[in-house]
């Protein structure tokens, strides 16, 4: 039987290893996927280090997958065929009976299957996956501009236009990170008046050129809610970067009826009062990733638009090199394993 690579971890925190497995058939209703491309997310580390319920080891992360379909499992539905290029992000395939799901809202499925989690993930040469995981790739996308579109990508697209901004609406973009740098785009393309927040003056020259229409430097000498009010006030603040500090500081930078939407995770708890809200109509709250079909549309906007993440790619057998270079943040932006 023949053979494919993964990187994997066999212990909590453990360092990645290259290890061989025997390619396995795929299942009703699955597909095997030729992995081409694969993101390497800071959600990666909660699996990592067995942050989360229900991680195993040895561990195979990756949630960013860019590849194309090489074998179908019976049941698959015709609509996929080999040979197609697909895309597999954090949504990896709902169980279609949970209340979310029969209700049709499948991304807070109550078994929402995670590739990295409920299965080996795309830190591979190859990879298992429900069908309705798989979004198709546009040709206008390469493998490694598709995969971080999967998580970071759908992440932020659908952070804001599931808000209840409009056209014209002034919205900011916490953070200038891994998801901010996307953020900012594609706020700036939705045709919101973009106000982009990072820490440090040197950063608006990066932030304009992704469209921002305006800067905050977060250090400055004026509070960042007091720059946004100074602006107007936002109708939205897109909370990308993982500090509850940093959030926090943004909420009183709201118009009314103006919502913080976290898609930034930290495991500080925000301090928010209910005053702040209540009078105002303001309100803070999370948003996951998005279905398939989500990651679809966040592909073909971003091809449409000429929107693309910054990535810096590394082989699969450099996998420890690219996680900690995303743990660390000097990755510019979203770190990708390519394979081939």
């Amino acid at each position: 039987m023949s053979t494919y690579r993964v990187a994997q971890v066999t212990a909590p925190g453990g360092r990645f290893e290259i290890a061989e497995r025997e390619v396995p058939a795929p299942g009703p209703g699955r597909v095997r996927i030729a992995v081409e491309a694969c993101g390497v997310c800071h959600s990666d580390s909660y699996f990592v280090q067995a942050g989360l319920p229900g991680v195993t080891f040895p561990l195979v992360p990756g949630h960013e997958i860019a590849g194309r379909i090489t074998e179908l499992g019976e049941a698959t539905p015709n609509v996929w065929a080999v040979g197609d290029r697909v895309a597999v992000g954090w949504f990896g395939g709902s169980c279609g009976y949970c209340t979310p799901c029969r209700q049709g809202d499948f991304i807070v499925c109550q078994n929402l299957e995670v590739p990295g989690w409920a299965y080996d993930g795309g830190f591979a040469e190859e990879a298992i996956v429900p069908f309705d995981a798989l979004a198709r790739i546009p040709d206008a996308l390469t493998p490694t501009e598709a995969a971080p579109l999967g998580c970071a990508g759908v992440t932020t697209f659908n952070g804001l236009r599931r808000s209840g901004a409009r056209p014209g609406d002034r919205v900011a973009v916490l953070g200038l990170g891994g998801l901010g740098h996307l953020g900012v785009q594609y706020a700036a393309a939705m045709g919101f008046e973009t106000v982009a927040i990072a820490r440090g003056a040197d950063k608006e020259g990066f932030a304009r050129q992704l469209g921002a229409h305006h800067y905050v430097d977060s250090t400055g000498g004026t509070s960042v809610a007091e720059a946004l009010q100074a602006l107007g006030g936002m109708k939205v603040v897109l909370a990308t970067a993982a500090n509850s500090e940093a959030i926090t500081a943004a909420v009183d930078g709201l118009g009314p009826r103006g919502e913080v939407v976290v898609v930034g995770v930290d495991t500080a708890p925000l301090g928010v009062a209910p005053t702040q809200l209540v009078m105002s109509a303001k309100s803070v709250h999370g948003h996951p990733s998005g279905t398939a079909q989500d990651v679809e549309d966040t592909m073909a906007f971003s091809a449409l638009h000429a929107i693309r993440p910054m990535v810096e790619t590394l082989p699969l057998d450099r996998a420890a090199e690219a996680y900690e270079k995303m743990l660390s943040g000097s990755a510019r932006f979203r770190m990708v394993l390519t394979n081939g």
